[in-house]
């Protein structure tokens, strides 16, 4: 018998997912079975009620046809299912830690994420972070216990990325989420100051981002080849501050570092993003005054200068498309008014 074939796919990251994708194909001599006992054979850690949950929110497909739970496999057919990762082995601590929340109803929470707190505990982080923040808020619902490490998360964005992101209050909840954000039925868009002038009002960033060759810490876009997976970055023009610019960035995919990676490609990393080169003055003149004017925005501005400003999706309970803003952080607003009094002459 031919062995089946199984893809895992990552959305996020090949080690940072935060659900999981599978892909089998069943060989030609496959007898009709359910697809639920398929496929909790076949995904290591799986339980049958998680597979049920993944088919119940619509998260289990046959040759691209989403089935039932019950639905029986036949010969040569292409199973693709979406769940979310199973629990590692790491508690979680319960914190008093505020979050900032923009909306709460039974099914999920959406909160805009401080700069600086990381999303969930990992190697250096165990406590602190916004799960742990989240374990405490939550305390009280099946969902988030001490045994996963990643309750309820669907998207993530970076430790010093601030902005919006959505929770997800129950399975039936996450599962219904992290469909539509492996879809990219999801919007979202973000700030971004970058250094340099761009050339163009409006454009799109388009190559495959994976692993630096150089540093692991990094993402690298590889224009051409199999390295990596495919990533879109729409991008508009919506103020030019002299050696640097804001941006809108609208996401068609949601990968690692994406706006990072793609900005530092075009020749525009992101303002004051040491992990990407953007924390050294990369465009101005020679002038010290004009030095320590750069290195006083720094200051306001310790990270890089990105924020998740829209989000909008389809809610699990009610069906209709919600979507929500935030105001940029002050962190960011105050470097964009330095910018643009430099630029006015007020601080020369």
């Amino acid at each position: 018998m031919t062995e089946h074939t199984n893809e895992e796919i990552d959305e996020l990251d090949e080690n940072n997912e935060l659900y999981e994708h599978h892909r089998f194909v069943t060989d030609p001599g496959q007898n009709p079975l359910r697809i639920d006992k398929f496929l909790v054979n076949r995904i290591e850690n799986s339980s049958r009620n998680k597979i049920q949950e993944a088919a119940t929110a619509g998260n289990i497909r046959v040759n691209d046809k989403i089935v039932k739970a019950n639905y029986k496999i036949k010969a040569n057919e292409v199973i693709t299912i979406v769940m979310s990762f199973p629990p590692r082995e790491l508690k979680i601590i319960a914190e008093d830690i505020p979050l900032d929340i923009i909306h709460e109803d039974d099914s999920l929470i959406v909160l805009n994420k401080k700069p600086g707190m990381v999303v969930h505990p990992g190697y250096g982080n165990y406590t602190g972070t916004m799960v742990n923040a989240l374990a405490y808020h939550l305390k009280d619902l099946p969902l988030f216990n001490s045994e996963d490490p990643r309750p309820g998360l669907v998207h993530r964005i970076d430790k010093d990325t601030s902005g919006l992101l959505v929770i997800a209050k129950t399975e039936q909840a996450k599962n219904f989420l992290a469909n539509q954000f492996f879809k990219k039925t999801s919007t979202r868009t973000y700030r971004a100051i970058v250094w340099g002038q761009m050339k163009e009002d409006e454009g799109t960033i388009e190559g495959n981002i994976g692993r630096s060759l150089q540093d692991r810490k990094q993402m690298a876009v590889f224009p051409e080849g199999d390295r990596g997976k495919p990533a879109v970055t729409h991008y508009t023009v919506l103020e030019r501050l002299g050696y640097v610019t804001l941006v809108e960035c609208r996401l068609e995919t949601g990968r690692t570092h994406q706006i990072r990676a793609h900005m530092k490609h075009i020749g525009h990393p992101l303002f004051n993003d040491e992990r990407y080169g953007g924390h050294m003055i990369l465009k101005g003149t020679t002038f010290t005054k004009y030095k320590q004017f750069v290195q006083n925005c720094f200051k306001i501005l310790p990270r890089q200068a990105l924020h998740a400003k829209t989000l909008g999706f389809v809610h699990p309970e009610s069906n209709e498309y919600i979507s929500f803003d935030t105001e940029l952080p002050q962190d960011m607003s105050e470097a964009i008014e330095k910018w643009r009094g430099y630029i006015s002459g007020r601080d020369l």
